[in-house]
């Protein structure tokens, strides 16, 4: 049975990977993408692919993990004994509340930063999902990974997530699927499943910019590093689709990377945003 958890984790990954390249680069990969997602499906036991599609077909996400014995789909937390049967992988586990397939997993990061007090002033535009603490105007790195665990470090520093290694592990494996590196020297790597708070975005230059092995010579002068609960994947895809009009013009990548503060590299990323995260 972990074989097939596994496979559905993969398609649906794929699925998700293919709606992302729709916003970003269009038509691009979408073909390999698609024969991959058939394939893939149509490998799937005939009872599980039938409760697969059908699922499918009402929302994106149809695996979810249970951190802390708690769906990460809608939220609903599950009895002891739901929890075991499903660590326990004898037959697929559905959560009683959104029927979606639930899988166990202990070596995905999690977020550990609170949550905004209900005093404090709401947070608009990209203020929602990162801040002056998460930006590195002059990154180290030499390559993309080097860049992308520079900014897992610094996220777990701030304190935002638990185990900047486990999360450099999610992303890299996520790269190795298909680069999120755009033709305009902008990549957005991330890791889905980072559960215990909202979705968490790290800004890291690169003023000579930075090689992803997949990706040609391109260099890579601007990386947001995200990371995705699993309830806040469509959401990611409207902030992706938002940062990738905004960066895909030049006159805002030279006006963001001729900043070397934290301070103003933040300002200037709130102001380039403000029309298109909402």
């Amino acid at each position: 049975m972990q074989a097939v958890i596994n496979h559905l984790i993969q398609l649906q990954e794929l699925i998700l990977i293919r709606d992302e390249q729709k916003v970003t680069s269009g038509n691009e990969h979408l073909e390999s993408l698609n024969a991959s997602i058939l394939s893939m499906t149509q490998k799937l036991p005939a009872d599980v692919r039938v409760q697969f599609e059908k699922l499918a077909k009402r929302d994106r996400l149809v695996i979810v993990s249970i951190p802390d014995g708690i769906c990460a789909g809608c939220g609903m937390r599950l009895p002891i004994s739901g929890v075991q049967s499903v660590r326990q992988l004898r037959e697929l586990q559905y959560c009683p509340n959104c029927s979606r397939i639930l899988y166990y997993s202990d070596d995905q990061p999690r977020r550990v930063k609170k949550g905004p007090r209900r005093t404090d002033v709401p947070k608009m535009g990209i203020a929602r999902f990162s801040s002056e603490m998460l930006v590195i105007p002059e990154l180290q790195a030499e390559t993309g990974e080097e860049a992308i665990r520079e900014l897992a470090v610094k996220m777990q520093a701030e304190g935002f997530v638990d185990d900047a290694g486990k999360f450099v592990e999610g992303v890299l494996r996520r790269e190795a699927i298909l680069s999120t590196v755009m033709s305009s020297g902008v990549a957005f790597p991330h890791v889905r499943g980072v559960e215990g708070g909202g979705l968490t975005l790290a800004l890291g230059i690169s003023r000579k910019g930075v090689h992803f092995h997949n990706h040609g010579d391109t260099p890579t002068k601007i990386i947001f590093l995200v990371a995705i609960p699993t309830a806040a994947s469509a959401f990611y895809l409207r902030l992706l689709a938002g940062l990738a009009q905004v960066f895909s013009k030049p006159d805002a990548r030279k006006l963001l990377t001729t900043e070397k503060e934290p301070v103003k590299v933040w300002k200037t990323l709130v102001k380039l945003t403000r029309a298109t995260i909402k």
